[in-house]
């Protein structure tokens, strides 16, 4: 059995992820991981993981994680996209957890898309 205090931090860490897949404020990022049964196949749901895992470490609190069904080119999964608001969407392809560190570093710290990273690159 858990002590309470186990259970009290796993509790905190459980609401902070939830936050982090919360969708409030007009002036939040959105990242939305394509989850349809492409996505999954080709490894979304590691993808996913790792962005909300890396967000909440970095204390990113105006960026939001979701999820989303099919994005359309099943052919490029697990897809990610970047919505910044005021920019263009930005999409990106054939995504890793180990990918990810760079996107939130550069993409959403730095305001810097990850060019060889996206749909442009990859087509």
């Amino acid at each position: 059995m858990k002590s309470l205090e186990e259970l009290k931090a796993i509790r905190e860490k459980t609401l902070a992820g939830i936050q982090l897949r919360k969708e409030d404020g007009a002036d939040n990022v959105r990242v939305v991981v394509g989850m349809a049964t492409c996505g999954i196949a080709a490894g979304a749901r590691p993808v996913l993981g790792a962005f909300v895992d890396e967000i909440g470490k970095r204390g990113l609190s105006h960026v939001s994680v979701t999820q989303t069904g099919c994005i359309g080119v099943c052919r490029l999964e697990p897809v990610v996209e970047v919505y910044v608001p005021g920019e263009e969407k930005v999409t990106y392809v054939k995504m890793t957890p180990e990918m990810v560190q760079r996107i939130v570093a550069e993409h959403l710290v730095n305001q810097q898309i990850v060019s060889e990273y996206t749909i442009g690159a990859a087509e």
